[in-house]
């Protein structure tokens, strides 16, 4: 391609988030039929209609009960989610695998560092993506845009990305080690123009002592060395909403090893209401890189990470009732949904949403998930959904209210309202060690149950994932430790040789006026 010679290429990709392929109601063929003729604004209003009915009908709610009738009987019950009210997570594969810091361990195959950042090549392969997530699991999602370091991407090809991810419907939260300046993030949320581009950024943030690389502590001898560092990515933030009022949710997430257990309690103490919307604790496993296998990590990974959590119970300084909402199995997912109340005082308190040693809270939540269909939608069309329910089961109003008082009763009455209160989850996620994974995966895909324990447990745990990635040319989603088991290190020693470090990086740019053109200079 001749200097200054700019070759435009259509992403039909891009044009639009319906789904292609799969199966499809007569509703769904009526109103895609529908939508050629009528005008974009009563199309639109069609399918939110449609979104939000309490019936269940729409395209999300099959796909969700289809999701549901796959998993293993014994994960399947009241408590839930996957397959009811959620599709679970998302993430992207391979759009970007070269990181800047050298953790142990590391989740990235070997050939990683050796792929060059693209821009390119991440707008085109997360459109890919994004459209085999809505066929499989619906209009709307939440989605990681994960690979290797995000903040690696220019500003303009980061912003690119996110963009196509909304356009699919997805919530996008970036996966970064947060080792980025503020000018970075600006440029992400805010354009050339001095308009913002988007109105919040999510973010997981990647902190722990066995990372090796970050700006001013390459290496940290304690948890408690990074703490300036998450305060200062956290003011970063704080100060992008002041400036150019983008909101923020930003997740913490932490690799458990040996080496840190003991620091869980001490993390969460010091940083429970520092601004972070999630804490998410990750003992670690044999996956990735063998030359970062540093320690035994199964010693973490005993007893299906209990005591991992009852460190994080320490450290949140309340029992945490992770099985009243399961996501998956909760061999690999725990978590606890609540409020930090009194939040600005030295007296905070944690309180979880819901009880499961309370019959009443019990109730709700089985009338939650057996009736109200998937939640995972803008918060507009959420609340439209909420009230068409109200209107159809009005005794919701009481069964909230009476909750509510509940609520109140647990955290100490209505005065610590006033005293500050935030939204706050906490999680744990178990990954599986790759040898397991890649014989479990091997039987899976020929239809055979293993008869190993082990192997056996691992297929279960497979077939209830909650985070999938997807894999566009076999037109199917995957679960994330198939991925990075089985998959990763043979699509990078591909990608190796598609995008080397010796050839000049190909940016994106993302036109004002259309939104669906990729442009390479």
């Amino acid at each position: 391609m001749a200097a200054g010679e700019k070759m435009h290429a259509f992403v039909p990709i891009l044009s639009g988030s319906g789904s292609e392929g799969g199966s499809r109601s007569r509703t769904s063929r009526q109103r895609s039929n529908l939508s050629v003729h009528a005008p974009a604004w009563w199309s639109q209003f069609v399918e939110w209609e449609h979104l939000t009915r309490p019936d269940g009908s729409h395209r999300s709610n099959q796909l969700l009960r289809q999701r549901y009738e796959t998993l293993p009987e014994r994960v399947k019950g009241p408590s839930q989610m996957l397959g009811k009210v959620s599709p679970g997570c998302e993430g992207t594969q391979g759009v970007f695998p070269k990181c800047t810091f050298s953790c142990k361990p590391c989740y990235h195959s070997a050939d990683a560092n050796h792929v060059r950042i693209d821009g390119i090549h991440t707008a085109i392969e997360t459109a890919r993506q994004m459209k085999v997530l809505d066929e499989h699991r619906g209009p709307h999602g939440h989605c990681q845009l994960i690979g290797g370091e995000v903040s690696l991407l220019s500003a303009e090809d980061h912003a690119t990305a996110l963009a196509i991810m909304k356009k699919y419907g997805r919530v996008p939260m970036s996966f970064s080690h947060g080792d980025f300046t503020y000018e970075y993030l600006k440029d992400v949320a805010v354009g050339p123009n001095g308009k913002r581009r988007f109105d919040r950024l999510d973010f997981a943030v990647h902190f722990d002592r066995f990372m090796v690389g970050r700006s001013g502590i390459r290496s940290p001898n304690s948890e408690a060395e990074l703490n300036p560092y998450r305060r200062e990515l956290l003011e970063k933030f704080k100060r992008l909403k002041r400036e150019h009022n983008v909101d923020f949710f930003v997740a913490h997430n932490m690799t458990v090893q040996p080496g840190n257990v003991g620091e869980i309690a001490s993390v969460l103490k010091d940083n429970l209401t520092a601004g972070f919307r999630l804490f998410s604790f990750q003992p670690a496993a044999f996956q990735g890189d063998q030359r970062r296998w540093t320690a035994d990590y199964k010693k973490v990974a005993e007893n299906d990470g209990e005591d991992v959590w009852k460190e994080i119970e320490k450290g949140v300084g309340a029992r945490l009732p992770y099985k009243v909402l399961q996501m998956g199995d909760s061999r690999c997912n725990r978590q606890c949904i609540g409020f930090v109340v009194g939040s600005k005082t030295k007296n905070r308190k944690f309180v979880p949403v819901l009880d499961d040693e309370d019959p009443k809270d019990i109730k709700i939540r089985n009338e939650f998930t057996k009736n109200f269909g998937s939640f995972v939608m803008p918060t507009r069309l959420l609340l439209i959904k909420f009230l068409r329910h109200l209107i159809r089961r009005p005794y919701y109003l009481g069964m909230f209210a009476m909750w509510f008082g509940r609520f109140l009763k647990r955290a100490g009455g209505v005065r610590v309202l006033f005293q500050g209160v935030m939204f706050l989850t906490i999680v744990m996620h178990r990954f599986m060690d790759a040898e397991n994974v890649q014989s479990a995966w091997e039987l899976m895909e020929l239809g055979i149950d293993a008869t190993d324990p082990k192997i056996r447990e691992t297929q279960e745990r497979l077939q209830a994932c909650s985070y999938g990635m997807a894999q566009p040319d076999q037109g199917r989603v995957i679960p994330a430790c198939v991925q990075h088991s089985v998959y990763d290190p043979l699509q990078n020693k591909k990608l190796r040789e598609q995008l080397p470090l010796t050839q000049t990086p190909k940016p994106v740019q993302k036109f004002a006026d259309n939104q669906r053109e990729v442009s390479v200079e």
